[in-house]
């Protein structure tokens, strides 16, 4: 990833907060392409390619589970618990995932922070679809395309 001059590097981890919390930049990745990144703080067991929700107050995360709601991000790296790093939120990605589909809609699971294609009422993470099967690039992930997606355990309008 070429993020802009002076920013952390896309997959760095910090022990403290090396950029603004909450701040998004546009870099390119040279499989993927162009995406959109926000600076987060971790939550424990956090891994590259985790979805995680997060709070826009103080811009920490939770890893995604069923039945949340705010808006969604994939963690660029292991991001843990007191650390700091980027979360993917538009463009081609990598997400951690179980059996899916390509160009199926993204459901929470049942293990926090990964996600699939099973229907779940209330789970679906709106803005995103997968951009491959399972496996693709390595086994537990699969592609994904974002468009700052969220998710509101489907409350009505």
């Amino acid at each position: 990833m070429t993020p802009n001059l002076g920013f952390p590097a896309i997959a760095a981890v910090g022990d403290s907060a090396a950029w603004k919390l909450g701040d998004i930049i546009r870099a390119t990745d040279p499989v993927y392409g162009a995406g959109e990144f926000i600076y987060l703080k971790g939550v424990g067991s956090t891994v590259r390619g985790s979805a995680v929700t997060y709070n826009a107050d103080d811009f920490t995360s939770t890893l995604l589970a069923a039945n949340a709601i705010g808006p969604v991000a994939v963690a660029m790296a292991a991001t843990v618990a007191n650390k700091y790093g980027w979360y993917q939120i538009s463009g081609k990605g990598v997400v951690k995932a179980g059996t899916v589909a390509d160009d199926g809609n993204v459901y929470a699971t049942g293990t926090p922070g990964q996600v699939d294609d099973a229907v779940v009422a209330g789970d679906r993470v709106k803005n995103a679809k997968f951009a491959s099967a399972d496996g693709t690039p390595s086994a537990g992930l699969a592609e994904i395309e974002l468009a700052r997606p969220w998710m509101d355990d489907a409350v009505a309008a």
